[in-house]
């Protein structure tokens, strides 16, 4: 399935033929699991639940558990997400936040990803 290409915190890219860039792969899941973890609950008027709001949590005290418990649950809600095995979290505080990097499979080819961000000010 394609998405249009969008990267958080990016703009809509056009494809050579002048159409906007799709994305597809493992590069969709890695922009979908983005969007989810750092939209803020609310944000979405026809989706208030959808998000995580890791960029709200910075300026808060970093509570690893929690953090990994949200991330790993909303990671579970995205279909090309395997819950078996379940996504690996770790954590690392970084100056003015958090590094994450996140290992899962990908549910349909059953290959290992990874992805790696930083949620700052």
């Amino acid at each position: 399935m394609y998405d249009i290409y969008h990267f958080t915190g990016g703009d809509l890219e056009e494809a050579p033929t002048g159409d906007l860039r799709t994305v597809k792969g493992s590069e969709r899941t890695n922009q979908r699991i983005l969007r989810r973890l750092l939209t803020n609950p609310g944000d979405y008027v026809f989706h208030p639940q959808y998000g995580a709001g890791l960029a709200k949590k910075i300026g808060e005290t970093v509570n690893p558990g929690e953090w990994k418990v949200l991330i790993t649950g909303q990671m579970l809600l995205e279909e090309s997400v395997a819950s078996n095995p379940p996504p690996v979290i770790r954590l690392t505080i970084i100056e003015g936040g958090v590094s994450v990097s996140v290992a899962y499979t990908d549910a349909t080819t059953r290959v290992n990803e990874s992805l790696h961000f930083d949620v700052t000010r």
